[in-house]
């Protein structure tokens, strides 16, 4: 599958940013069929424009993908996708629980740790409650996450020798300021809840006595 994307990526000629410009669509197809893995993306930008600028133009193609992929699957494509998927989806009920709880964090987490394809990610988003603008700072969170994470992998295979210790320790911290925000938002849910329970349990009884 690669094979075809590396003649792709030597017949279009393009080079430096303008590799955008083939990448992004491929970007989309990714995210919409899932024909292969985004790390294909990573290395292509990472090869040509090096590794920040690589990093950073991954992730400009794993966001704008992410957003159009899922306005397609919550505006057009909605039912063909779940007819589809609907086998998949069955695998993944837990992981579709938590982002009807937690909306873009469970987003951010998903696309940090790849226990699902993106593809899937995009189309659970857009039949969950989660509005718009929580997935678009979720993905654009996530997605750096994510592509921080692989770029690092892939940096280590294309560059051998190449210093990574300050990527890799802010990276590190980038995880762990991520850590505390998302511990403080369950701490909040969990206060909030405690609370609801709290004054139903106190609200007076209506009913009298015959």
């Amino acid at each position: 599958m690669n094979g075809w994307i590396d003649a792709l990526v030597a017949a279009s000629g393009l080079d430096g940013p303008a590799i955008l410009l083939l990448t992004i669509p491929l970007a989309v197809l990714q995210g919409l069929f899932g024909l292969f893995p985004f790390a294909t993306i990573i290395l292509i930008h990472i090869s040509i424009l090096g590794i920040a600028g690589g990093l950073l133009a991954s992730w400009l193609a794993g966001t704008v993908a992410a957003l159009v992929v899922y306005l397609l699957f919550r505006y057009f494509f909605y039912g063909k996708v779940q007819r589809r998927f609907q086998a998949r989806l069955a695998r993944y009920e837990r992981y579709q629980a938590s982002l009807d709880e937690y909306g873009g964090w469970m987003v951010i987490l998903l696309r940090t740790i790849p226990v699902m394809p993106n593809n899937l990610i995009s189309f659970m988003s857009a039949v969950a409650p989660v509005k718009f603008m929580p997935y678009l700072w979720s993905s654009v969170i996530g997605n750096l996450s994510h592509i921080w994470m692989f770029g690092l992998i892939s940096s280590s295979l294309i560059f051998p020798g190449h210093d990574l210790r300050l990527l890799i320790f802010a990276y590190l911290a980038f995880l762990l300021v991520l850590t505390i925000a998302f511990a403080g938002v369950r701490a909040r849910k969990a206060f909030r809840k405690r609370k609801m329970l709290r004054m139903s349990d106190e609200k007076p009884s209506t009913t009298f006595p015959l």
